[in-house]
């Protein structure tokens, strides 16, 4: 086997380096397996419960009248997150865009949305206003406040000072990282604060970025007391066979809302052509928890071996985990990139091309971004990218399946070390 990986250029040394960390984490492996289990159960119920059928694979075209499979799917993704309704469609480009509907259709002119987990994710920022754009919710009239986290912790005073002074209309709680350094948000803080905001103010709205979250913990954020949640199908949830779409969960009325806002007043959920991605999308789901359970996998193997080498990574290898995204701190640019073009090494697309920084839409500093994968931008396939900026930390997340993201880490860690 060892030729195999010289085959791709991965010395003895750190071959030995990963078999001798993986074996000491098998325990951890088992926890993540006994999750994958948990996960399917929840996945093959739903299934179960509304008869899927190959003849829900059909395809609708035009304005996708009586689109039942379509119609299934949601109510699958709507039993899985225990909410009464979702929106599930393929004319989401993106989980940004699936959170830019979410707002633009519950949000009202003079109405506040305010961020409790700190500054949103970098391509929010022209959405709310944060950064200028005549198409953002600013111009419209919505005013945005935020409150910054303490100690990876909600800022409890700060949360009940600006409810009891103000009239908060939607409270947006993302909880991934994004390119920030803090720590993810576990449905336990989750719980937590949304009681305290409902003994405050029952009225106010709560939604949840749900990215890179799905299928990580037991409970949806819907189980703990939020209104909505929204996430992206080229992340856990799409299982890598996805090729685009997103997802909106929660309360029916805010499902209603949205599908107004994606499609059209009046028309809602019931239009919207399916276009012959209603097998995908299921198929893509029904992987999805075996799926993320590799990506936690190659997370902690990743974790574990940087770490041994004297790198600062964050999720440790023995926290928990609640979302399927590893930070390595490598304080320098190079370390940075050439980890990140191991990553492209290791990938089975476009394994020969010369990745570099380069500006991207919505984001503000150069991005180094590795993704060789099946589908544009799907961070469910092993991914690493991160900005050019101190400290420099690589935002790694997936694998299809353990064994790929485990080459495709080693690829990395050769990368740096020659």
């Amino acid at each position: 086997m060892n030729s195999l990986y010289q085959d791709l250029g991965i010395s003895t040394k750190v071959i030995d380096l990963f078999n001798e960390e993986e074996q000491k984490i098998q325990d951890d492996f088992k926890q993540i397996d006994d999750s994958v289990l948990l996960n399917s159960l929840k996945v093959i119920n739903a299934f179960k419960k509304e008869n899927i059928s190959e003849s829900d694979f059909s395809s609708t075209t035009g304005y996708g009248y009586n689109d039942i499979g379509r119609d299934k799917i949601e109510r699958v993704f709507a039993d899985i997150f225990n909410a009464e309704d979702a929106l599930v469609r393929s004319q989401f480009i993106s989980g940004s865009h699936a959170l830019t509907v979410a707002l633009f259709s519950i949000l009202r002119p003079g109405d506040t949305l305010l961020s409790i987990s700190g500054l949103p994710y970098d391509t929010l920022h022209e959405v709310i206003g944060i950064k200028d754009n005549a198409s953002s919710l600013k111009s419209f009239g919505i005013n945005y406040e935020q409150i910054d986290l303490i100690n990876d912790d909600f800022d409890y005073d700060k949360i009940e000072e600006v409810l009891k002074n103000k009239r908060i209309k939607l409270i947006e709680i993302q909880r991934s990282k994004g390119y920030s350094t803090r720590k993810s948000l576990s449905i336990a803080k989750l719980e937590k604060v949304i009681e305290f905001i409902h003994n405050i103010d029952k009225n106010v709205i709560i939604m949840v970025d749900n990215c890179y979250c799905e299928f990580v913990e037991e409970n949806s954020p819907i189980e703990v007391g939020a209104d909505i949640i929204v996430g992206s199908l080229i992340k856990n949830l799409g299982g890598g066979i996805a090729q685009n779409g997103g997802y909106i969960a929660g309360k029916k009325e805010l499902v209603r809302l949205a599908s107004e806002r994606l499609n059209l007043p009046g028309e809602g959920k019931e239009v919207g052509p399916s276009l012959g991605h209603n097998r995908e999308l299921l198929m893509g789901l029904y992987h999805a928890p075996s799926v993320v359970g590799s990506a936690l996998k190659t997370a902690l193997l990743t974790s574990r071996v940087l770490e041994k080498l004297g790198y600062k990574v964050e999720p440790l290898y023995s926290d928990k985990r609640v979302d399927i995204v590893q930070n390595i701190y490598f304080g320098n640019e190079k370390d940075l990139i050439q980890y990140t073009c191991g990553i492209q090494k290791g990938s089975a697309i476009d394994s020969n091309a010369l990745i570099m920084p380069t500006d991207m839409p919505g984001y503000d500093d150069k991005i180094i971004m590795a993704s060789g994968s099946f589908t544009q931008g799907s961070s469910i396939e092993i991914s690493c990218d991160g900005p050019l900026r101190e400290p420099y930390i690589a935002y790694q997340q997936g694998a299809l399946t353990y064994e790929y993201g485990k080459i495709a880490v080693m690829c990395a860690v050769n990368n740096i070390l020659k």
